[in-house]
């Protein structure tokens, strides 16, 4: 068992006086990745009600509703202490059917196995399965090892994921574009996939500094759900704290709201931080 404390403190600023619409704040850990010991939000400026609910996912996440007040600024302050394990070794793990899998008849997952056709994507996914005889695990382990390897990683601080066609174009990508890619590439193979939006706290990144993280999770029967980070190479371990999930990253944006102001134009700035740190 591993135990972290972790902070996360992000920081809206705008250059004129705003009143808030509501927010959904999605800072609060996944039950099946860590066991939540201790959880404070505070929120400036207070809201005048903070509810806890829970997505079709099975996300939490917290609804924000404000008054009328008017701010120049607007903090988020999440502070989290949680206990950890690592995942089971999958060396004992049931026979599994090689890959592609079909979809069942009945598929509860479709939403995570729909993809686009792409033919880089597939050929991509035909050669690594090959090359481990249509084995599940081992393709899973080796399309990691091949995004870890030949993908240049990167921060990128702003903007949503790049397509899987820009990825393997340009070689070139953050984490939440490895994450779509790796996704795009296992659902090629009829394997369902879901985006993971959290924290990790044990592999270095590229500025030193902590950033929420993505990596991505394939459904797996028998086994369930089985996370990989090819940003690191490596499967998800206790140094992972997954935070939200769903088929798509724009389903795991860890804050969302708007402002209204009077005028005919503003500026806003993001500033964040985010501490991981052993408990």
């Amino acid at each position: 068992m591993s135990r972290f404390a972790i902070r996360h403190r992000t920081t809206y600023r705008y250059t004129l006086p705003v009143a808030f619409a509501p927010h959904v704040v999605r800072l609060t850990p996944r039950a099946e990745a860590a066991q939540c010991l201790s959880r404070q939000l505070v929120v400036t400026p207070t809201p005048l009600a903070i509810v806890d609910e829970t997505d079709e996912h099975g996300n939490a996440f917290s609804r924000l509703s404000f008054g009328p007040a008017l701010a120049t600024e607007l903090v988020v302050d999440s502070q989290l202490v949680v206990e950890t394990k690592a995942p089971p070794e999958l060396g004992s793990a049931p026979p599994l059917a090689a890959l592609p899998w079909p979809a069942p008849p009945r598929d509860s997952l479709a939403l995570f196995r729909a993809t686009e056709p792409d033919p880089g994507v597939s050929s991509l996914a035909r050669e690594l399965s090959n090359q481990v005889g249509g084995a599940p695990l081992a393709f899973f382990e080796r399309l990691c090892r091949y995004l870890y390897d030949h993908i240049e990683r990167g921060l990128r601080l702003e903007g949503a994921a790049q397509t899987p066609q820009q990825t393997l174009a340009t070689r070139r990508g953050a984490c939440r574009d490895l994450t779509v890619l790796y996704l795009a590439v296992c659902r090629a193979l009829g394997v369902a996939g879901r985006f993971v939006s959290g924290y990790q706290g044990e592999e270095a990144t590229p500025d030193g500094q902590r950033h929420l993280h993505a990596w991505p999770e394939v459904f797996v029967p028998e086994l369930g759900w089985l996370g990989w980070d090819p940003t690191h190479g490596v499967r998800t371990g206790a140094g992972h704290v997954a935070l939200c999930v769903a088929p798509l990253q724009a389903g795991t944006l860890p804050i969302e709201g708007g402002y209204y102001f009077s005028g005919s134009s503003i500026t806003s700035t993001l500033d964040y931080s985010i501490t991981f740190e052993p408990a």
